[in-house]
C-alpha cells in the first residue's frame, strides 16, 4: 500500500459515504452521529427496509445544521423489494449478489420488475423525504449492473428532466486501483462492470464522481485505519470513498451478515486519527456541489 506524505496544498473536496442508512437503528444513528460530528459527507438510504421511515426525521434534524448529500441507496439483492418483483424475487426476497450478477451478465433480468423496483423505491425515498435525493447508488454496487443501468438513467431521464441529480460512478482507474493493491480482483470487476453506466452517464449529461475507493473484504485481516489511508491516497479529481459504520444491534444480526467490521469502521471514523488522515491526505469532507469548480 502506497505510503503518504503530508500535501501542503489548500484541501481538497472528497465526499465520504456511509451505505446503508436505514438498514437498522444501530446504523442509522451511527451515520446521523457522524454527519452531524462532520466525519462525512453523504449517506445512501435502503428505503424498503422499515428502519428507513423511522430514522429519516433524526438525519432531517441534523442535516438542519450539518448538511450533507442524502441519496438512494437502490436495493435489489437480499432483502424484502417494494413490489411484486415478479421474475425477480422468490418468496418475498430478493436474490443474493452472486445470482442477481449472473442473471445481468446473461442479460436475463425481468425489465418491467427492475424499471417497477426503481421506481418504487425512488416514491419510497420522496415520500418520506418530502423532496428528491440528492443522488443514487446501489446496495452491493447493483446499479451498475447490465439491465439495471439502462433502467435506472431512463428512469432518472423521465424522472428528473434538469438532471440536477447524480449518480454514484464506480470506476476507479486501474492504476489508483493496483497502487492501492486492496481487494483488486473485487475492485477491477466493479470497476469494469462500471464502464457501461460511466457510458450513459456521459452520454445524458448526468453529473457523477470521478474517483472511486472503499472497497475491501471486511476481513478485518488489515487495520481500518491502514484501508483508509490507502482510500485517501491517490484520490481521483472529484473522489468518493464509501464506508460502512454503524453498531449492531437485533435488528441488524436479523437482515445482514455485516456486523462487527460496521463498529471497526465508526471508531475509526469517530477517532482523531481519521482527521489525521485526512489532513495528511489533503482533503476534506465535502458535498457533491463542491466539486461545481473542479474540471473532471
Amino acid at each position: 500500500m502506497p505510503e503518504i506524505v503530508k500535501s501542503s496544498a489548500a484541501p481538497r473536496p472528497v465526499i465520504v459515504c456511509a451505505d446503508d442508512f436505514g438498514i437498522a437503528g444501530g446504523v442509522s444513528e451511527a451515520i446521523a452521529e457522524l454527519i452531524a460530528r462532520g466525519r462525512l459527507s453523504a449517506t445512501s438510504c435502503m428505503t424498503p427496509l422499515p428502519d428507513w421511515r423511522r430514522h429519516a426525521p433524526q438525519l432531517r434534524t441534523v442535516l438542519r445544521q450539518t448538511p450533507a448529500d442524502v441519496g438512494l441507496h437502490l436495493t435489489f439483492t437480499d432483502h424484502k423489494p417494494l413490489t411484486a418483483a415478479r421474475g425477480l424475487a422468490r418468496d418475498g426476497r430478493l436474490p443474493a449478489l452472486g445470482q442477481l450478477l449472473a442473471r445481468a451478465l446473461a442479460r436475463a433480468l425481468p425489465s418491467d420488475a427492475i424499471r417497477d423496483e426503481i421506481r418504487a423505491q425512488l416514491d419510497a425515498f420522496e415520500d418520506v423525504w418530502g423532496e428528491p435525493p440528492d443522488y443514487v447508488d446501489g446496495h452491493q454496487h447493483a446499479h451498475v449492473f447490465p439491465g439495471i443501468r439502462e433502467a435506472l438513467v431512463d428512469e432518472m431521464l423521465r424522472r428528473y428532466p434538469a438532471r440536477r441529480i447524480w449518480v454514484r460512478d464506480c470506476v476507479e482507474a486501474p492504476l489508483r486501483s493496483l497502487r492501492r493493491g486492496i481487494a483488486l480482483p473485487k475492485a477491477l470487476l466493479i470497476s469494469t462492470l462500471g464502464l457501461g453506466l460511466r457510458g450513459l452517464l456521459h452520454r445524458h449529461a448526468l453529473p457523477a464522481n470521478d474517483g472511486f475507493a472503499g472497497l475491501h473484504d471486511f476481513s478485518g485481516r488489515i487495520p481500518f485505519r491502514t484501508l483508509m489511508r490507502a482510500f485517501l491516497a491517490n484520490a481521483g479529481p472529484r473522489p468518493l470513498v464509501h464506508v460502512h459504520p454503524g453498531r449492531v444491534d437485533a435488528e441488524l444480526r436479523a437482515c445482514d451478515p455485516l456486523t462487527t467490521p460496521r463498529e471497526t469502521e465508526l471508531a475509526y471514523l469517530a477517532s482523531a486519527d481519521y482527521v489525521e488522515d485526512l489532513a495528511t491526505a489533503g482533503l476534506h469532507p465535502a458535498r457533491f456541489s463542491d466539486f461545481a469548480a473542479i474540471t473532471p
